[in-house]
């Protein structure tokens, strides 16, 4: 037995669709914190790009502080060992990723 049509028409279904689409978008970028992004395409989105970046730069920050917290309850022998020191490789290039987010945020 067929279904019974939710649409009277091929075109109400696509735009039902594409409404169903942009809430999906909308719901998402709420998720994220996110505003939403601007009418127009080609309008700039730099009030979403900056609360993107800011976000990044933040979970980066949190990334490095973890980090030099787990560094910091490990013992001397194993921080001056290779594992701690490329450990701290690590640590070191997510200060320089940070600090060229601020930059750029700056920018």
């Amino acid at each position: 037995m067929p279904q019974p049509r939710r649409h009277p028409s091929h075109a109400a279904r696509q735009a039902a669709y594409r409404a169903r689409c942009r809430q999906a978008r909308e719901q998402e970028l709420a998720a994220r914190g996110l505003p939403g992004l601007p009418r127009l395409s080609t309008f700039p989105g730099t009030v979403r790009w900056n609360a993107a970046v800011s976000q990044a730069q933040l979970l980066l920050e949190t990334v490095r502080s973890e980090m030099e917290d787990y560094r910091a309850d490990r013992s001397d022998a194993w921080q001056e060992s290779e594992r701690g020191v490329s450990f701290g490789e690590r640590i070191q290039a997510l200060d320089d990723l940070v600090s060229e987010l601020e930059q750029f945020a700056a920018g």
